[in-house]
């Protein structure tokens, strides 16, 4: 890992479970990067390993729900899926936080370096999620898929 990198992640309290949990991915499922593998399935992995490394948390990938009701923040116009037909429903890609519990630490975003996707549209949403459902902690992450896999970017929101 880049040391430049992580000085940045050691910036805030869960740097360090991050990058022992960076460097679990990296070592364990880089074949999943090396193919450019589906973005949930390289964030499930990086769960796994926060989440072994977090036992008294809950680390979720994809959860919609604020307690029963589904997780909203209200500043973006986000598209509707097959489970979300009013658009207004937010699926953070990893959370570390208690579950039915309104104690939510960290919330990440990643995005593999050959997505198309404006990270501006990321950046906004860690926002939200920090603004309208109290996250301590917000992080983006760009990791680097193909040949040479690794940590391309981080950034504190």
């Amino acid at each position: 890992m880049d040391d430049q990198l992580a000085t940045i992640l050691r910036e805030q309290e869960p740097g360090e479970f991050l990058i022992a949990a960076l460097r679990l991915l990296f070592e364990r499922d880089s074949y999943l990067l090396e193919v450019d593998a589906n973005e949930r399935s390289i964030s499930h992995r990086l769960g796994l390993h926060l989440q072994f490394l977090l036992p008294d948390w809950d680390v979720d990938c994809e959860y919609n729900r604020d307690g029963v009701d589904p997780k909203r923040i209200g500043f973006l116009d986000l598209h509707p899926d097959d489970e979300d037909t009013e658009a207004k429903t937010v699926f953070p890609d990893i959370i570390i936080h208690q579950r039915g519990r309104n104690t939510n630490h960290l919330v990440i975003e990643i995005k593999k370096s050959s997505s198309m996707v404006n990270r501006e549209i990321d950046r906004q949403k860690l926002s939200g999620y920090k603004r309208d459902l109290h996250y301590e902690y917000a992080l983006f992450i760009e990791l680097e898929v193909g040949e040479q896999p690794g940590l391309a970017t981080v950034e504190w929101v």
